[in-house]
């Protein structure tokens, strides 16, 4: 801890108001001070409770970034993020690659995608934060589709086969119907959302306008309407959240990996900061506010399969002190910033899982 300065006020102006700069003041060098951090503090400021809220037990729900003072264990508290990391859980059934994706750590939906046989997957299967169990397979097997929603309320859209795909389906939770197309075919885009109110933006598309789309489309729980443009055209990004507050990044844009993020509000997409570390095709999972990216590919050409992770907060992202157990790319996300899933990917083509565990935790503020 420092040194303590309280100014005094010696003069009053012509205003009326106190002035303080004319050199009184009362300095108590840290050499006097005896705690020399907030663990333990006998004396509680006054001044300080303006500030930070006294609390004789810790909330129950704090928010990220709350401070407070615990007047029964005499220790300053926060809520903050801290370093996550992976665990390795049990495969899938089917190894794949360039796969759709929806629900949470405890209750994932994987489908689709591409198999070292077949090559178009329509298999389906739902993770209960142990194992997967198949279910019903999709309509259409294709590689290179999204998805968003819920494990019981899905949503899968696009891809390719042969040539790009336009087609959407709705699961319930044991299988798959038709609902009605993209209005433009597309493959290897962003999702975010549920199955009644859904966003695809990016990808690659028919020529025209070929690579890197820049088209966003919204789905109502019946069809798709047109939404508000990508700043650049990208494909093989990553993206998070609902579909009025949706979150882009990473990504292949002609003719590199990029590390540009954007967020859409459901009118229209804003830069946001760029990531650390540039890269196409990852694994996501969050909101726009506290996003997760892990894995990718560096490309072009040869390129590098990565493991490294990053936490959005809603203005930056921050590295990861560790990243995945297993670099990939065309891997598939679901959950949250503190509990995500992770599963899929190349090369080679794998059914591996794996279980990212954060912290919003209340820690103890200490000086060192």
């Amino acid at each position: 801890m420092g040194t303590i300065k309280q100014n005094r006020a010696n003069k009053i102006l012509t205003s009326g108001k106190l002035d303080a700069t004319d050199g009184l003041n009362n300095d108590i060098p840290a050499s006097n001070i005896a705690n020399a951090s907030f663990s333990n503090v006998t004396a509680y400021p006054p001044s300080a409770g303006a500030i930070v809220t006294k609390v004789a037990s810790d909330p129950p729900s704090p928010s990220d970034g709350q401070v407070w003072f615990n007047t029964t264990s005499n220790v300053l508290k926060q809520y903050s993020l801290v370093a996550g990391s992976w665990a390795t859980g049990n495969n899938m059934n089917n190894a794949r690659h360039a796969l759709g994706s929806a629900g949470t750590q405890t209750a994932a939906l994987a489908f689709g995608g591409a198999e070292p046989s077949p090559i178009n997957s329509t298999a389906t299967e739902e993770y209960d934060g142990t194992s997967w169990a198949a279910s019903g397979g999709l309509g259409t097997g294709r590689r290179g589709l999204a998805g968003c929603g819920i494990q019981t309320a899905a949503l899968a859209f696009g891809g390719y086969i042969t040539g790009f795909q336009s087609a959407t389906e709705e699961y319930n939770g044991s299988t798959w119907s038709p609902g009605n197309p993209l209005i433009n075919a597309r493959t290897s885009s962003a999702s975010a959302g549920t199955q009644t109110a859904g966003l695809a933006w990016g990808g690659d598309e028919p020529n025209p306008p070929g690579p890197n789309s820049n088209k966003t489309e919204e789905y109502d729980g019946t069809s798709w309407a047109a939404g508000g443009t990508l700043l650049s055209g990208v494909a093989y990004q990553g993206g998070a959240g609902i579909q009025t507050a949706a979150l882009s990044f990473g990504g292949y844009a002609v003719p590199a990996a990029i590390s540009t993020t954007e967020e859409y509000d459901g009118t229209s997409w804003t830069a946001g900061n760029n990531m650390n570390t540039a890269r196409e095709a990852p694994g996501e999972a969050g909101t726009q506010t506290a996003g997760l990216a892990f894995g990718g590919f560096t490309g072009p050409g040869p390129g590098i399969n990565l493991t490294a992770t990053e936490l959005y907060d809603g203005t930056s992202w921050t590295s990861n002190p560790t990243g995945l157990n297993t670099a990939r790319q065309s891997l598939a996300g679901a959950g949250t910033q503190t509990a995500a899933l992770a599963f899929g990917g190349t090369p080679p083509v794998t059914a591996a899982t794996e279980e990212w565990t954060s912290g919003l935790q209340i820690q103890t503020i200490t000086v060192s």
